[in-house]
C-alpha cells in the first residue's frame, strides 16, 4: 500500500475513550471507585431480579437510587480525570465543566426515572397486581446498606459541593422542622439533627422506611395498593431532591454569576474604580467556570499618563481574591480632537469672500413700515422720539453661495447688492457706498481644518 509520511493517525472515539480510561486507571485513587462500581453493577442485577419476582414497583423505584449511585461513581472518576488534565488550546479554561455536565446529566436522568415510576404507578392504580413479599424486605436492606456504604466511603467532590451549594429540597426542609421540634424537647441531640443533612443519605433512609411500612401493611392486611403509594412517595422524594441540584448545575453551565458573590464583586469593582489612574471599569462579566471556580473578564480605561503595568497589577491583586481565572484588558484614554462642525463641510465653504449677504424680505408689506424705523407707521400716533438707522431686529442675514467662483484676494468686489436696491426695500444703511459689499468678520478662517494657508 501507499506509505504516507508525516501523517497523524486518526483515533476512533472508542480508542480515545480507552486512552483516557487508561489514564484514569493509572491512578491508585481510582481503583477504589472502580471496585465500588463493579459491586454496584452486581447489586443492581440482583435488585432488578428481585423487583421482577416480587412485582413491587416501590422496590423498583428504590433500585433507581442504586443506579444513581453508579452515575455518581462515574462522576467521581470524571473529577479525577479533570484533575489530571491540563488546559489545552481548545479548552483554554481547562476541563472543569465536564464534571459540571456529569452532575447535571446524573440528576436529570434520576428525575426521568422518577417520572417513569410515576407513570407506571398511575397505571397500577387502575389495575393493582398482587405483591409478593418474599424478597421485598431483603432487597430493601441490601439496597440501603450499599447506598449508605457508597455515599459514606467515597469522597465525591462534585456532588458534595452541589449538595451544599444548591437550595434545600422540600424533604430537607420538613426534616429540619422535625429536628427543631425534637431538639426543643431533647437539647442534647442538636449537634446531630440541626446541621443540614446530606440529601442523598436522607432520601435513602426515607425510601427504606417507606418500603418497611409497605411490607408490614401487605403482610398484615394484604393491602397491595400501599406498594403503589410508596412508589409515588419515593419518586416524588427523588424528584424533589435532584431538582435543586439540576438547577444549580444548569446555571453553572449557562455561565451565570452566583448570587452569593454579586455583593462582593460590586464592592471589589468600586475599589478598582477608585485606583490611581483608573477612569472607568466597563464590560465586566463574571461567571462560574466549575464548582468553586469563578472566572471573569473586565475592561479598564486609564489616563494617558498612567502606568499600564502598575494599574494591571493593582486591578489583578484586588480581583484575584475572589476571581481565580481573570482577564483584564487595559487601554488608555483617547483625547477627542475638537471639530468645527458636526456636518461635512465643502472645500470652499470657508472662503467667505466668495459669498455675499443679502437681507431677508420683510415680514410685512413695505408700505406698512416706516422707512426710518422698523415700527409700523400709524397716522394717529406721534413721531417716535428715537430713530435708529438699522434694519428690523427680527430680520437675520442669510449666507448664500456665489455661483460664479472668482480668484480669492484680487481686490474685486463681486456679488454685492446695490445701495439703491437695498434702499427700495426699506433696509438701507446711510453712509455706505454703492460699491461696498456686505462682508462678514471671518476673513482669516482657513478653508480646511488644521491648515493656515488661505485659498486652498
Amino acid at each position: 500500500g501507499t506509505i504516507h509520511l508525516f501523517r497523524k493517525s486518526q483515533r476512533s472515539l472508542v480508542g480515545k475513550l480507552t486512552h483516557e480510561f487508561r489514564l484514569v486507571a493509572a491512578d491508585r485513587r481510582s481503583w477504589k471507585i472502580l471496585l465500588f462500581g463493579a459491586i454496584n453493577l452486581i447489586c443492581i442485577g440482583f435488585l432488578l431480579m428481585w423487583c421482577s419476582s416480587t412485582n413491587s414497583i416501590a422496590l423498583t423505584a428504590y433500585t433507581y437510587l442504586t443506579i444513581f449511585d453508579l452515575f455518581s461513581l462515574v462522576t467521581c472518576l470524571i473529577s479525577y480525570w479533570v484533575m489530571m488534565k491540563k488546559p489545552s488550546p481548545v479548552y483554554s479554561f481547562g476541563f472543569e465543566r465536564f464534571e459540571v455536565l456529569a452532575v447535571f446529566a446524573s440528576t436529570v436522568l434520576a428525575q426521568l426515572g422518577a417520572l417513569f415510576i410515576l407513570k407506571e404507578s398511575v397505571e397500577r392504580f387502575l389495575e393493582q397486581p398482587e405483591i409478593h413479599t418474599g424478597r421485598l424486605l431483603v432487597g430493601t436492606f441490601v439496597a440501603l446498606f450499599f447506598n449508605l456504604f457508597t455515599m459514606l466511603s467515597i469522597k465525591n467532590k462534585p456532588f458534595a459541593y452541589v449538595s451544599e451549594a444548591a437550595s434545600t429540597s422540600w424533604l430537607q426542609e420538613h426534616v429540619a422542622d422535625l429536628s427543631r421540634s425534637i431538639c426543643g424537647i431533647i437539647p442534647g441531640l442538636s449537634s446531630i439533627f440541626l446541621p443540614r443533612m446530606n440529601p442523598f443519605v436522607l432520601i435513602d433512609i426515607a425510601g427504606a422506611l417507606a418500603l418497611c411500612i409497605t411490607y408490614m401493611l401487605i403482610e398484615i392486611n394484604n393491602y397491595f395498593a400501599v406498594d403503589t403509594a410508596s412508589a409515588i412517595a419515593i419518586a416524588l422524594m427523588t424528584f424533589g431532591t435532584m431538582y435543586p441540584m439540576s438547577v444549580y448545575s444548569g446555571k453553572v453551565l449557562l455561565q451565570t454569576t452566583p448570587p452569593h458573590v454579586i455583593g462582593q464583586l460590586d464592592k471589589l469593582l468600586r475599589e478598582v474604580s477608585t485606583l490611581d489612574g483608573v477612569l472607568e471599569v466597563r464590560n465586566e462579566h463574571f461567571w462560574t467556570l466549575g464548582f468553586g471556580t469563578l472566572a471573569g473578564s473586565v475592561h479598564v480605561r486609564i489616563r494617558r499618563d498612567a502606568n499600564e503595568q502598575m494599574v494591571l497589577a493593582h486591578v489583578t491583586n484586588r480581583l484575584y481574591t475572589l476571581v481565580s481565572t481573570l482577564t483584564v484588558q487595559i487601554f488608555k484614554d483617547d483625547w477627542i480632537r475638537p471639530t468645527l462642525s458636526s456636518v461635512p463641510i465643502a472645500n470652499n465653504i470657508l472662503n467667505l469672500s466668495d459669498h455675499h449677504v443679502i437681507p431677508m424680505p420683510s415680514l410685512k408689506a413695505a408700505d406698512s413700515l416706516n422707512p426710518v424705523t422698523s415700527t409700523p407707521a400709524k397716522p394717529s400716533s406721534p413721531p417716535p422720539e428715537f430713530s435708529f438707522n438699522t434694519p428690523g431686529k427680527n430680520v437675520s442675514p442669510v449666507i448664500l453661495l456665489n455661483t460664479q467662483t472668482k480668484p480669492y484676494g484680487l481686490g474685486l468686489n463681486h456679488g454685492s447688492a446695490a445701495y439703491s436696491t437695498v434702499l427700495n426695500q426699506g433696509l438701507g444703511i446711510p453712509g455706505m457706498g454703492a460699491a461696498q459689499g456686505f462682508r462678514t468678520a471671518f476673513a482669516n478662517v482657513p478653508s480646511r481644518y488644521g491648515t493656515n494657508t488661505r485659498g486652498q
